[in-house]
């Protein structure tokens, strides 16, 4: 185990009707921007919650901000918190709108461009906006982390950042609120929370036995109630277990002392940007074959993964371990992914060169746990996601 420092400055709210404690929660008068998506809370009720525990504060509302949050959109939220003077956020939303409210929050005050916050990928540390959240779709851990993933429309980029001035001050997470969500939305944050820990877990023994256990523990957790929670929103055992995975999956803790990976995350979201396609359902896509190209890196990892999470049998390493690969592949076919790259483009020759190229334009020229992503590798992971 490596060293490490912990710090998670969030207070979660967690529970059955635990969004009338805003009212204490929210700094008393703030004046604050409200921001939100679609509009999907205006028919599930949250929005009239959200109202009514903060009857009587200064609200002014932005709405409108993307699935995959837009740089262009957020920076009109920066200006009308620049023109009214306000000083809290407070996103109403599930991860997109949360990192949008982060990006927000940096960029209020920041001196000079604030695009280079996404292509510096900078660590914002201090002068930011406070900012809380009530949490209404699980799925990115974005409710108890500092990290924020925005998507410039204009050059069709998504791009990373963070920093721990960029944790929420608080979070609002009641598991009611999937009742109303889409199904595919719930396949998508089990996915999204599955890979997440996969992210974090599956790079190789670090002695940290803990941390694997917590991360073997939320992978089961997911198993287990992935495929129920999507035909039983309403089963609030389900919802509550669901939703507090998907928080542990990305709120620092699994991953102190141990390496991470972040490769899958890096390449899924080109094709998110590229082609619009699902976070959660690039991940599915690469993940397998990134697994598979990476084998003799991950193979000790994978092989305990196999043992631990799918209860898989033997002494063979290397059988365990690619029969984990595939036991993984039949749970992202039984939650309703679409594995395959050739389902959203005809072209994956160019795909696969696109993503080297920005990469490499980038100076990402080393990814994964131990800098042997490089760009062939990259290129042969999006081939052989294509069919």
């Amino acid at each position: 185990m490596t060293n490490f420092e912990l710090y998670n400055p969030t207070r979660l709210v967690f529970g059955a009707g635990q969004i009338v404690k805003l009212k204490d929660l929210v700094p008393q008068n703030a004046k604050v921007l409200m921001v939100y998506g679609g509009g999907s809370i205006f028919k599930n009720g949250i929005y009239e919650q959200v109202k009514n525990a903060l009857e009587g504060f200064s609200i002014t509302e932005f709405g409108g901000i993307e699935a995959n949050p837009h740089y262009e959109t957020l920076m009109k939220a920066v200006e009308v918190i620049r023109k009214e003077k306000l000083d809290f956020i407070l996103a109403v939303g599930g991860g997109s709108v949360i990192d949008g409210a982060k990006f927000i929050s940096a960029a209020v005050k920041f001196e000079g461009d604030p695009k280079e916050i996404l292509y510096k990928r900078m660590a914002i540390r201090d002068n930011a906006v406070s900012f809380g959240t009530v949490l209404t779709i699980p799925a990115t851990g974005s409710e108890m982390n500092s990290g924020s993933v925005v998507t410039i429309a204009e050059t069709q980029e998504k791009l990373a950042f963070g920093g721990p001035a960029l944790f929420p001050v608080f979070s609002v997470c009641d598991p009611n609120v999937i009742v109303s969500l889409p199904k595919r939305q719930l396949q998508n944050g089990v996915i999204d929370a599955f890979t997440h820990v996969m992210e974090q877990y599956l790079t190789y023994p670090a002695d940290a036995y803990l941390q694997d256990r917590f991360s073997e523990g939320i992978l089961q957790t997911l198993v287990e109630t992935g495929p129920r929670v999507v035909e039983q929103p309403d089963n609030y055992k389900l919802a509550a277990n669901f939703m507090w995975s998907c928080t542990m999956a990305l709120n620092g803790l699994i991953q102190k002392g141990v390496p991470t990976d972040w490769a899958t995350h890096m390449i899924g979201h080109e094709l998110t940007a590229l082609y619009g396609i699902d976070h959660a359902r690039t991940l599915a896509v690469i993940a397998p074959n990134l697994y598979r190209v990476l084998f003799s890196a991950k193979k000790e990892k994978l092989a305990q993964y196999g043992r631990r999470v799918w209860n898989i049998q033997g002494d063979d390493t290397d059988a365990i371990a690619r029969e984990a690969i595939s036991k993984t592949e039949a749970f992202f076919d039984e939650m309703g992914m679409e594995r395959k790259l050739s389902a959203y483009t005809p072209d994956y020759a160019a795909t696969a060169d696109i993503i080297v190229k920005r990469f490499e334009a980038r100076g990402w020229a080393k990814l994964g746990e131990n800098g042997i992503v490089t760009p062939d590798k990259v290129k042969e992971i999006v081939e052989m996601s294509y069919n």
